[in-house]
Formats: structure tokens, sequence, C-alpha cells
């Protein structure tokens, strides 16, 4: 069963706010964050999928949620790319 990583976007008063995640089921849980179901931090707002990588262990997965959380660089780099509509590849590891 695939395992996924990704990171959803809501803008607010034309700002971006952004929230990392791990899932099995990426659909579903996107599904869950727009319908209040999901984490706390997300209710309330209209996510869209920004960036997600496909791994094929949860391990893989977790660690590499864990590493988005913690490395803002990266995750202004998505957002910047995701602001001007470039194209963001996804990963399968």
């Amino acid at each position: 069963m695939p395992h996924f990583v990704y990171m959803i976007g809501s803008f607010k008063n034309l700002k971006l706010t952004t929230y990392v995640g791990y899932t099995n089921n990426l659909k579903s849980r996107i599904n869950k964050h727009n319908t209040d179901k999901g984490a706390k931090f997300t209710k309330g707002r209209l996510w869209k999928i920004m960036y997600y990588e496909k791994y094929k262990t949860r391990r893989k997965a977790l660690k590499r949620e864990y590493f988005l959380k913690k490395h803002r660089k990266l995750r202004n780099i998505i957002k910047d790319k995701f602001i001007n509509n470039e194209n963001i590849n996804t990963i399968t590891i």
C-alpha cells in the first residue's frame, strides 16, 4: 500500500498558509481537511494540494513528513512555485 506525504495550502486575506501531513489515502485525507474532520489546524478553510510524494513504506513517509515540517526553506520553495503556477514534480521512493 502506498503512503503519501503532502503539503496543502489555503489562502486567507491574500496570505498562503501551509500544512504538511502523512496519509495512506490522499483523496480521503484532503476531503477530511475540507470538511472539518481533519487536523484541528486545518478546520474552517478550503485546502488545495500543493505538493505530494509517494512512498512504498510508512517509515520512509513519516521520516520525510518530519523533514518537511522542520525545514521552512524547502516549504517556502514549494510555496513560491505553487503561487507562480510552476510544475512541481512528485517523487516516489
